[in-house]
């Protein structure tokens, strides 16, 4: 089986969808499938070291608004795409024309949902390629149940929906403290801090202005307690910038920008609790990741991350500062002994999701685009 994996939207700086990228094309020619990836005509050798079994086609231009057109008008007419078994488009948008059977990744649908969270021109144009991909393609691959159930409600006309939940680098993010010190030091870090983690992207939807206001209340009854930010900056981060200039607590704040991967196990592992109150997803890695380290995870009730973490994560609604207050005291006030069983809780739940697994019905849904 051959297939061409578009990966020329993901940035330097990987994240989210990025992540979900990465991993399927480091993995794909080891399940079996002889994989090119058409990439941005400068990142040929970033992703050659990604992923060195797999070819790369560099056929896109580097300008994101040429980049688009390309996409949708040339890219499908290519050689690359003619020579494939598959075209697997992974964020969202595909070819208008295509030579080959196409599968499409579908996140979420909060482009229709709630388009207050994004930046108004991505809405438009958002909203015009998931239709067409949601009708057009071949086979749909929906990265979480939450996902595909929207698809299905929402679309009354859609192509077939292989479900492919994200995985976790379990060997990556385990329990292993052993190289905390080191890492934390390496990183002017103070290993033993208390604090609350949040990891991901500063823009609104992640629910930071929720847990800026919540830290308030924390911080008020615990005069010890820090909260760290990892992440780097998306749109919209003016309202948090705001909020964070006249936060009463503002001096135990602290910014870590963009955290690289050697480092956000640790993270993980010494944090009092992870907090993750985005008001939405197509799926929340983050949760996942910090679940497989053992840690206290507090997220949203009623979303996908609430799906993801199957009972083992301290819920509140989302946008609810006073339930998410609560939330957090809840998991900050565990002992010792509390906390080390939710932590071997939260990493048999962690083990549910492979990378493997994942790719798997990647394979699957190959298989069937090239049988319909």
């Amino acid at each position: 089986m051959k297939v061409a994996l578009d990966v020329s939207a993901v940035p330097a700086q990987v994240a989210g969808a990025g992540r979900y990228i990465v991993e399927v094309a480091r993995r794909l020619p080891a399940h079996g499938v002889n994989t090119t990836l058409v990439t941005r005509r400068d990142d040929t050798e970033r992703w050659a070291t990604i992923s060195p079994n797999a070819r790369t086609a560099p056929l896109v231009p580097s300008s994101r608004a040429t980049r688009l057109a390309v996409e949708a008008y040339l890219l499908g007419a290519s050689a690359t795409a003619r020579d494939n078994d598959v075209w697997h488009a992974p964020h969202y948008t595909m070819p208008r024309r295509i030579a080959s059977p196409c599968v499409v990744t579908i996140h979420d649908l909060t482009f229709f949902t709630n388009p207050e969270w994004h930046e108004r021109a991505k809405v438009a144009f958002f909203r015009r390629a998931i239709t067409h991909s949601i009708k057009s393609a071949n086979i749909l691959i929906s990265v979480s149940d939450y996902t595909a159930r929207l698809i299905e409600e929402m679309f009354s006309s859609h192509a077939p929906i292989v479900i492919a939940p994200l995985g976790v680098e379990l060997e990556v993010f385990n329990l292993d403290s052993s190289r905390d010190a080191a890492l934390f030091e390496s990183h002017g870090l103070e290993l033993g801090a208390p604090y609350i983690l949040f990891v991901g992207t500063v823009e609104p939807r992640k629910g930071l202005d929720v847990l800026l206001d919540a830290f308030v209340h924390v911080a008020g009854e615990d005069d010890s307690i820090q909260l760290w930010l990892a992440g780097q900056v998306g749109w919209g981060e003016g309202l948090i910038e705001d909020r964070l200039s006249v936060h009463p607590f503002a001096a135990r704040i602290r910014r870590l920008g963009f955290v690289r991967d050697d480092v956000l196990p640790a993270l993980y592992r010494g944090a009092r609790a992870v907090a993750y109150p985005s008001r939405g997803e197509g799926f929340g890695l983050p949760v996942l990741e910090a679940l497989a380290c053992g840690a206290s995870v507090v997220t949203s009730a009623d979303t996908v991350m609430d799906e993801v973490a199957g009972g083992e994560a301290f819920l509140s609604p989302p946008g609810d500062v006073g339930e998410v207050t609560r939330a957090l005291m809840r998991a900050l006030s565990q002992d010792a002994g509390a906390r080390g069983v939710l932590a071997q809780r939260a990493r048999a739940r962690a083990q549910v999701f492979t990378w493997d697994r994942c790719l798997s019905q990647h394979v699957r849904a190959y298989e069937l685009a090239m049988s319909r």
